[in-house]
C-alpha cells in the first residue's frame, strides 16, 4: 500500500537546481502549504547562493539586493536544505535525483548571452556584457577574465538594463566604485581604466528602448560623465509617434521625456562622454594592426510595421565608428537540460505553467521548470514571485493527485550521504552564512558594504578556518 504523499510520515521531496530568485520564489510557495508537509533541497553549482542577485544586479544598485533577506528567511526553515558547490549533471545526475524526489524543478535561468552574429564578432577585445558583469560582481567562473580597460573608445551593443549597468559602471569614478561590493579585482581595473568614451546603440528606436526609467534616468547623474543624445535620435518617426499617442503606458511618455531632457543638455566638461543612439545596428567589426577591434561599421535603421509590431529594417546608410573595446548586450538564452526536452529556437525547457513537456507533447512526470529557463529571458527579479508560485501550485496539484516519481531511497541523510561522497567540498547554508558575515565584517574593515570571496578555493580554506 502507497503511503499519501505530503503527508508528516511522508513529504513531498522536492529538489529545486538553481538558487536565484526563480528558485526560491518556488520554494517560498512550496513550504508555505500548511496541509501538505514539503522538504525542498536546492542545489547551485556555484557556492554561493542568489544567483542573478549577487552576480547579475550591479554593484551600485545595493538595494535591489534587499531581496536577499526574503530569501535568507526561507533558507532559515527546517524543512530547507542548500547543496551549494554541487553541480547536476556532474556531481550528481537526473538519474541519481530521480531516486531521492518526488519532483524535480529546474530553475537554471538564461545561462549563455545571444551573440549578434556579424563579421568580426570573435576578434580580441569583443565580449558578451554578461562575461563583464559577471567579472565585476565576482563570479567565481570569471574572475581572471581579462578586459583591456586601456580602451579610451568602448560600444555597448543593446539599450536593455545589463547593458545600461555596464556603460554605467565603465564611466563610473573610482570612488564611486569604492562605496559598493564590486568585486576587487575589478575595482582595482576599474580605477585604473583609460575609457573616456562610451557609446551605447540601439537596434530600434528611442521609444522602443528596452531599459527602464530609472536605469536610464541614473545614467544623467553620473558624477564623472556627461551624457549626450542627438535631437535627431529622440524625434520619433511617424510609426513611432503613432505609438507614443496611441499608448496608455505613462512610463512610455515618461521615458521619452528623460530623452527629450538628455538631447538638451550641455556637455559639462566631465572626463568621461555617455553617448545614446538609436536605429543604428553593428554589421561588423573592424580589426586594427594588433588583430583587436580599432572599429565597428554601423548601419542605420528604419523601422517598418510587421504583425503589429515595429521592427528595425536596414537602410543603405553605413559608417565607421572608431572603438577599440566592445560589449554585447543583445540578450541570453537557456542552455540544454541533459535528460530534458529543449526548444533551441526559443532557448527554454517547452513546458505548460511550469510542468515540462515533450516537443508539444504530454508532460514528463515529476519534472518542472521556473524562471528564465521556463518563460526565457524577460521580466524583473519580482516576475520570478509570480512565475515560481504557478510552477509550485502545478507541483502541488500534480502530487495531490500522485503524479509525481517514485523514488526508492527518499530518506534526506541517503540523499545528503551521496552528494557528500560525490563532492567533498558541498555548501550548507550555515557555511553559507558563516561566509557572508566574513564579507560583511571585510567590508566594514574597508568602509564598504561588502569584500567579496570570489574564488572556490578562497572560499573553502575560510570555511576549513572557521
Amino acid at each position: 500500500m502507497t503511503l499519501e504523499i505530503g503527508t508528516e510520515g511522508n513529504p513531498l521531496r522536492v529538489a529545486i537546481i538553481g538558487s536565484g530568485p526563480a528558485g526560491f520564489y518556488t520554494a517560498a510557495h512550496l513550504l508555505k502549504q500548511s496541509d501538505v508537509h514539503v522538504q525542498v533541497d536546492m542545489f547551485d553549482r556555484l557556492p554561493t547562493p542568489f544567483g542573478l542577485v549577487r552576480f547579475g544586479v550591479a554593484p551600485d544598485h545595493l538595494k535591489i539586493k534587499n531581496v536577499t533577506r526574503v530569501f535568507d528567511k526561507i533558507a532559515q526553515q527546517e524543512t530547507f536544505r542548500f547543496f551549494g558547490d554541487v553541480h547536476v549533471g556532474r556531481d550528481i545526475t537526473l538519474t541519481d535525483l530521480s531516486q531521492h524526489f518526488h519532483q524535480i524543478c529546474f530553475a537554471t535561468g538564461a545561462e549563455t548571452d545571444r551573440r549578434m552574429g556579424i563579421p568580426g564578432e570573435d576578434l580580441v577585445r569583443s565580449h558578451a556584457a554578461t562575461e563583464f558583469v559577471a567579472w565585476f560582481n565576482g563570479h567565481p567562473d570569471y574572475r581572471d577574465h581579462e578586459f583591456d580597460l586601456s580602451a579610451e573608445r568602448v560600444a555597448v551593443v543593446g539599450v536593455g538594463n545589463v547593458a545600461v549597468d555596464v556603460a554605467r559602471i565603465l564611466c563610473r569614478t573610482p570612488d564611486e566604485l569604492a562605496q559598493t561590493d564590486i568585486a576587487d579585482h575589478a575595482l582595482e581595473a576599474l580605477s585604473q581604466s583609460k575609457v573616456r568614451e562610451v557609446t551605447m546603440l540601439g537596434r530600434r528606436g528611442a521609444l522602443q528602448a528596452a531599459f527602464t526609467n530609472p536605469e536610464v534616468r541614473e545614467l544623467g547623474e553620473l558624477e564623472g560623465a556627461d551624457i549626450h543624445v542627438s535631437p535627431e535620435d529622440v524625434r520619433l518617426d511617424s510609426l513611432s509617434q503613432a505609438e507614443l499617442e496611441a499608448t496608455e503606458d505613462d512610463a512610455l511618455r515618461k521615458k521619452m521625456g528623460i530623452l527629450e531632457g538628455f538631447a538638451g543638455q550641455p556637455r559639462e566638461g566631465k572626463d568621461r562622454l555617455l553617448t545614446l543612439r538609436f536605429l543604428v545596428s553593428p554589421a561588423e567589426l573592424i580589426a586594427g594592426e594588433d588583430g583587436g577591434v580599432r572599429a565597428m561599421r554601423i548601419v542605420t535603421n528604419e523601422l517598418i510595421a510587421d504583425g503589429g509590431r515595429l521592427r528595425p529594417q536596414a537602410t543603405e546608410q553605413t559608417e565607421e565608428l572608431p572603438v577599440d573595446l566592445v560589449f554585447r548586450s543583445v540578450g541570453y538564452r537557456g542552455l540544454p537540460v541533459e535528460g530534458l526536452p529543449f526548444k533551441e529556437s526559443w532557448g527554454v525547457v517547452p513546458n505548460q505553467n511550469g510542468r515540462v513537456t515533450e516537443q508539444d507533447g504530454p508532460p514528463v512526470r515529476g519534472m518542472y521548470v521556473s524562471g528564465w529557463i521556463k518563460r526565457g529571458p524577460t521580466g524583473v527579479i519580482g516576475t520570478n514571485k509570480k512565475d515560481g508560485t504557478e510552477t509550485a501550485n502545478a507541483m502541488l496539484e500534480d502530487a495531490g493527485a500522485s503524479l509525481v516519481l517514485d523514488p526508492s531511497n527518499p530518506d534526506p541523510s541517503a540523499l545528503d550521504a551521496l552528494v557528500r561522497a560525490r563532492q567533498p567540498h558541498v555548501v550548507n547554508y550555515d557555511d553559507w552564512s558563516r561566509l557572508d558575515a566574513l564579507e560583511l565584517s571585510r567590508g566594514e574593515e574597508n568602509g564598504r558594504p561588502r569584500v567579496k570571496f570570489t574564488s572556490r578555493a578562497e572560499m573553502r580554506d575560510v570555511l576549513s578556518d572557521n
